[in-house]
């Protein structure tokens, strides 16, 4: 039901607008993890809906005329993509039960993602299987059938419930699961259309999945396959040949960084070779990066018995690297290089290394050789 016309009951100010309250509606009030719809009440706008349990009020943005027959519309996209996210949740909740017993124990439809909460952890195996055949439920198309049984016939109706439940009970059966549940559905499994589980992580005693369901799921694996296909034609290779692509390349660098690190060495003994004993150095040594910074500044203090600096381009500036001789502390001179030439950075009484904001490195060497 999208539209359909009430009585206008009460209305009073409140907080964000004016507290609605109809003889009947079609407005579903947020609760059980799902959102509220929003819509129209003639002219006004609705902009929440809530509950306490017996009485559903309606905050709208202008006042209604109590008495007066009112008609209500529906904002039905939203809430089409609610009970595409609601009802692909039940169907995914009862595979995974059905399958390996994990009990749903949380859900939200938020954005742009559902939460769903399960009670065991799971492989990505089982998280596999139980989307797969979830998908295989919602091609079935059949019915989803919600409806409220008699005390008898609930007694001895298995169904799913987070908690335990007295009085009447609402049951959702959905591509083979049945669930207590208060939210609002489709009218058959194909309107879900698809169901994909997005991301997982352990959390707490099981997991936490981000699922889509419907046009949610429709854009998450359109945008997915979009950005795979950019990364392929950046490696070179097709779609499903991406991880042998990536090993190589991580392969590759590790190789570089190896070369990179060794050729570091050498530069760093050559830089030592040629220092003068006991005194302080300051050196530039462009396109060493942190590493072979602090290689170099570490191997002359080593060959002198004397502090030194190294410095190169890096960040917004120059990147630094200051090593004590035995038993010195460069911990003040860093802080002076710091504060002179807005840089961050600091260390322990004989290492110290950070980055300078643009600076000239003429300046920058006469400050450390005042202070070494």
């Amino acid at each position: 039901m999208q539209n359909f016309t009430a009585q206008v009951l009460s209305c009073t100010p409140a907080q964000g607008g004016f507290a609605v309250v109809l003889d009947r509606t079609a407005f579903f009030p947020e609760g059980g993890g799902q959102p509220c719809d929003t819509g129209t009440l003639g002219a006004a706008r609705v902009l929440a809906v809530h509950t306490d349990g017996v009485t559903i009020t309606h905050t709208t943005d202008a006042p209604l005329t109590p008495g007066d027959t009112v008609e209500g519309c529906l904002h039905w996209p939203a809430r089409l993509d609610a009970m595409q996210q609601h009802t692909g949740e039940h169907i995914l909740s009862g595979a995974l039960h059905r399958l390996f017993g994990a009990e749903n124990v949380g859900f939200h439809i938020g954005t742009p993602y559902v939460r769903m909460d399960t009670s065991i952890p799971l492989t990505p195996a089982q998280l596999a299987q139980a989307e797969a055949e979830a998908n295989a439920a919602v091609r079935a198309d059949t019915p989803v059938h919600c409806w409220v049984p008699d005390p008898e016939t609930l007694a001895r109706t298995e169904y799913r419930s987070k908690k335990e439940l007295t009085g009447d009970v609402r049951l959702v059966e959905a591509g083979g699961d049945c669930c207590a549940c208060c939210g609002t559905h489709l009218a058959r499994t194909g309107e879900v259309g698809l169901i994909k589980i997005i991301s997982y992580a352990h959390y707490k005693t099981g997991m936490r999945l981000a699922v889509a369901c419907g046009q949610r799921a429709y854009e998450a694996v359109a945008g997915i396959w979009a950005d795979t296909e950019a990364a392929g034609r950046l490696l070179s290779a097709p779609v499903g040949a991406l991880t042998p692509a990536l090993e190589r390349l991580q392969g590759g660098e590790a190789a570089l960084k190896a070369r990179l690190a060794a050729l570091q060495n050498t530069l760093a003994d050559a830089c030592a070779a040629n220092a003068a004993p006991g005194v302080p150095a300051v050196l530039w040594a462009d396109g060493a990066d942190g590493d072979g910074l602090r290689r170099m500044a570490m191997a002359i203090t080593a060959k002198t018995n004397a502090p030194c600096c190294t410095l190169a381009s890096g960040g917004q500036g120059l990147a630094y690297a200051l090593s004590a001789a035995p038993g010195g502390d460069v911990r003040e001179v860093c802080k002076a290089l710091n504060a002179a030439f807005a840089g961050r950075g600091g260390g322990k009484p004989g290492f110290c290394q950070g980055s300078l904001a643009a600076a000239d490195f003429d300046a920058v060497k006469a400050l450390l050789l005042e202070s070494l």
